[in-house]
């Protein structure tokens, strides 16, 4: 009796989990075949097929819309925040890890305030300013890096729990340094977690429109999410063409996430069960 109820909870768990996931796939196939229509057609937001399908709007978009040149900077602009930002975490949560102190508790804290307390637009601004840095891709890069440090420090902490002390004493008595003793026996084991790091940051830093809105100031460094709100507002009552803008900037991020997604359950769910 039992074990029909726990089948029926399960079946009924899946159906719910299929209907939700329409919230999804719904919006996203109207997206795609959206893309493909004309502007009649994708005004009607359906899941209809297209009477005729336009591929030739994506070729539009790509040279009208300044995406070759946005893609450029978001793919800098990303691959320099997640690198610094993982870089960073590793090395924090490696220390403060290894060496539980009054010092190391109290950064760890002040990382997880870091995690919840809203970005500060104006002194932010004054301080690059003050450095002779705004409007440089390393003031944006700079910016994101401190916005998700904190958040990258707490993953790397929760799973650098996992990899055990005794790796440490038996590389300290063949005589490794503290630097080697990281970058080659605890670095590699890092892998999922680095993974699922840069899925989340790379997401996180390539959607993001309000940083580089205040911060782009030269319209040759605008990144993907500004060139999507700008064509956007030039071709507004076109959605095919926005449609297809949309896809054409999703891509990338498709891509990394398929990549990298063995690693990423892996990464988030180690050392949530002890065994």
């Amino acid at each position: 009796m039992t074990t029909k109820r726990n089948r029926l909870r399960l079946a009924l768990l899946e159906i719910f989990m299929l209907l939700v996931s329409l919230i999804i796939v719904i919006p996203l196939l109207m997206l795609l075949l959206g893309s493909v229509k004309n502007p009649a057609e994708a005004a009607r937001f359906n899941l209809g097929l297209p009477g005729e399908w336009h591929f030739e709007n994506f070729s539009y978009v790509f040279s009208s819309g300044g995406l070759g040149r946005a893609m450029l900077n978001s793919v800098l602009i990303t691959g320099a925040g997640v690198l610094l930002c993982t870089v960073c975490a590793m090395l924090c949560a490696f220390v403060m890890e290894r060496r539980s102190t009054r010092l190391t508790e109290g950064i760890y804290v002040y990382m997880n305030v870091g995690m919840v307390a809203p970005l500060m637009i104006i002194p932010t601004l004054a301080f690059l300013k003050a450095m002779h840095i705004y409007g440089s891709y390393m003031s944006i890069i700079f910016v994101f890096a401190g916005m998700y440090i904190p958040w990258s420090v707490f993953l790397f902490t929760s799973f650098m729990k996992n990899v055990p002390r005794e790796l440490d004493e038996a590389a300290f008595i063949d005589g490794c340094r503290p630097v080697r003793l990281f970058f080659t026996i605890v670095a590699p084991l890092l892998k999922p977690i680095v993974a699922t790091n840069v899925v989340f940051i790379s997401m996180n830093i390539w959607n993001d429109m309000m940083i580089p809105l205040y911060l782009v100031n030269d319209p040759s460094k605008t990144p993907v999410s500004l060139s999507v709100y700008q064509f956007y507002g030039s071709y507004f009552r076109d959605w095919n063409l926005v449609f297809a803008d949309l896809v054409i900037a999703s891509v990338p991020m498709i891509v990394l996430y398929f990549y990298l997604q063995k690693y990423i359950v892996s990464g988030l769910t180690v050392g949530a069960v002890k065994g």
